[in-house]
């Protein structure tokens, strides 16, 4: 025993800590370790183990008195030497794992075993991700048996099992310490069919396929998971059903792209557009047109913001925008006018950037004073 943790330590309390620490401090742990919560997991199946000794012993006046005066040696000769595995857990501790798993976790019947957890992936539309949307998909699980609702009898009756009574376990009683073990005639459900169902064969639950409805918020993304509590494979001997986790993909759309909250559309503009300015009619990812203003002289990546009209945050009540990247695009199979407008525009860029400071400041002058004579 000298290499086990001091019981205090186990449990996180201190020693003059009262029954209802020691108790709140157990549940914590049972809680966070149980075995139907981390399938496979080794670490946690020992500390689930050590925090079950330590609470058989400073939640027993009397073993707790022989610990705190003399130790882990002051418990041989009680008979204590811990627990043989979970079902003995269990049985000594049923009324707690009852409380936190209400009674699917191991609770009454250490027989009871929580149901399957079942995962599927659906595929939806862009524009669903953005307004939500309702889908239906089909998952083969296990259920209860319906014609023997359950019960693995043909007749929905079951006998009490003679060997446990009922219980579930063998217990034995040896000093201060009860010895449980799993009833092997009734494998822990404290009762039996006499008479098994033909469908599910005495078991209670059956495969099948189920249609199940899944309501997918607005503004969900790609990777986003949904938990369907109590659609997974039901539980067996009065276990609680599994729950279902829904992944989510979202397929590309031919116009938007997304970025976080944010709508994304690339859209292309002529250059007369892009240079004089003015109004452009856009679509949005809702389904209306909008319209905005191009202001003059915008350039090739120029980002034009609608607020509001992006993707719903989930909870939050706040959306994103529709940002529109705009693409400057040149002309092609231009016309000889066009060609020649073109080339003058193009004359006169260059004069622009070859005369001088004072020549175009007179230019500009002399053309405003004719503006105002004319008017």
């Amino acid at each position: 025993m000298s290499n086990k943790r001091d019981y205090y330590d186990v449990l996180g309390v201190s020693r003059n800590a009262d029954q209802e620490a020691v108790k709140k401090s157990y549940r914590a742990l049972a809680l966070k370790y149980h075995p139907d919560r981390n399938p496979g997991d080794v670490e946690a199946e020992e500390i689930f183990k050590e925090a079950a000794e330590a609470y058989s012993v400073l939640s027993d006046p009397e073993k707790k008195r022989l610990y705190d005066q003399y130790g882990f040696q002051g418990l041989n000769h009680t008979g204590f030497q811990g627990f043989q595995g979970f079902g003995d857990i269990f049985s000594a501790f049923g009324d707690i794992f009852g409380d936190i798993f209400g009674g699917g976790g191991g609770g009454g019947r250490y027989g009871a075993k929580h149901g399957r957890d079942l995962g599927i992936e659906i595929v939806i539309d862009y524009i669903d991700a953005y307004n939500g949307c309702e889908t239906k998909v089909r998952i083969p699980k296990v259920e209860e048996c319906e014609t023997c609702a359950g019960t693995g009898s043909r007749t929905r009756t079951r006998q009490t099992c003679p060997k446990c009574q009922g219980q579930g376990q063998i217990v034995q009683g040896m000093s201060f310490i009860r010895m449980a073990t799993t009833c092997p005639q009734c494998h822990g459900t404290g009762e039996f069919a006499t008479d098994p169902c033909p469908e599910c064969r005495g078991q209670g639950r059956i495969k099948k396929q189920k249609e199940i409805s899944v309501h997918v918020p607005a503004g969900v993304n790609t990777g986003a998971r949904l938990r369907l509590r109590g659609e997974g494979e039901s539980g067996s001997m009065g276990g609680d059903p599994g729950d279902l986790y829904v992944e989510i993909s979202v397929r590309h759309h031919e116009l938007f792209s997304r970025e976080g909250k944010h709508v994304l559309l690339d859209y292309k503009i002529d250059m007369t557009l892009a240079a004089l300015g003015g109004e452009l009619e856009v679509p949005t990812v809702s389904g209306e047109k909008r319209t905005v203003y191009v202001p003059a002289g915008a350039q090739n990546g120029k980002l034009i913001r609608i607020p509001e009209m992006g993707f719903p945050v989930p909870g939050s009540g706040q959306r994103g925008e529709q940002i529109i990247s705009l693409t400057v695009t040149t002309p092609r199979d231009l016309t000889e006018r066009q060609i020649e407008l073109l080339e003058e525009f193009a004359a006169l860029e260059a004069e622009k950037k070859s005369e001088s400071p004072l020549k175009g400041f007179t230019r500009r002058l002399g053309k405003k004073i004719k503006q105002v004579i004319q008017n």
